[in-house]
């Protein structure tokens, strides 16, 4: 059987129609939350009803041996009580009734199988976060180290590749310069090539006395 934690408040002097507005906000809702909620609710009903809360989540912790940070509203309800017929004076000896209505609410608390974190603690929030700005420090440490070994492996290769390819290119030989060809020469310039070598020829015979 599960845990179950109850708590009543009998005789309370406001109607159950108006507290029932106050108690459809927390059902089903966790105690923390539950308390924010009755906390800034601007009702009547909002004090008791937070109250009997409080009173729920000390049984709960005291008599149960409960968990308190995995507390839920399982049930809550109210009941109408006995109802106050009082009388105003009026007019004439006339007399109009006045009723005073009370109710009665009940709280059940139970157990959550997983408990939420507490919404009032921010110690928990905290160390997370400094778990792992760590995790992350020491993540960033790990990559570096293994960065630093495989940096000179890297660099020799370099070194064997650049060497290959120095011994491959002096192996390599070299290619024969190919002279430039001859422009075939046209009809008319063969005809003063040949005026002009025989010009010359003359020029260099001795003239005759």
């Amino acid at each position: 059987m599960q845990n179950v934690a109850v708590a009543k408040h009998n005789h309370l002097r406001i109607s159950s129609r108006k507290v029932k507005i106050v108690i459809d906000l927390i059902r089903n809702k966790p105690v923390a939350m539950a308390l924010g909620i009755l906390r800034s609710t601007p009702k009547a009903a909002s004090e008791p009803v937070e109250k009997l809360l409080l009173s729920a989540v000390a049984n709960a912790e005291n008599n149960h041996n409960m968990n308190v940070d995995a507390l839920y509203v399982a049930e809550i309800f109210a009941n109408q009580g006995p109802t106050m017929k009082r009388i105003r004076p009026r007019a004439q000896g006339r007399a109009f009734r006045i009723l005073k209505r009370t109710s009665h609410i009940t709280i059940v608390l139970k157990e959550k199988e997983t408990p939420e974190a507490p919404l009032t603690k921010g110690k928990d929030k905290k160390a997370a976060k400094a778990a792992d700005k760590k995790s992350t420090k020491a993540q960033t440490k790990a990559t570096k180290a293994v960065d630093a070994e495989v940096a000179p492996e890297k660099a020799e290769k370099q070194q064997e590749k650049k060497s290959t390819q120095k011994a491959a290119a002096k192996t390599k030989e070299p290619k024969k310069e190919t002279a430039p060809a001859k422009k075939a020469k046209s009809p008319k310039a063969e005809e003063k090539a040949k005026v002009n070598d025989a010009e010359n020829t003359k020029a260099d015979e001795p003239a005759e006395k």
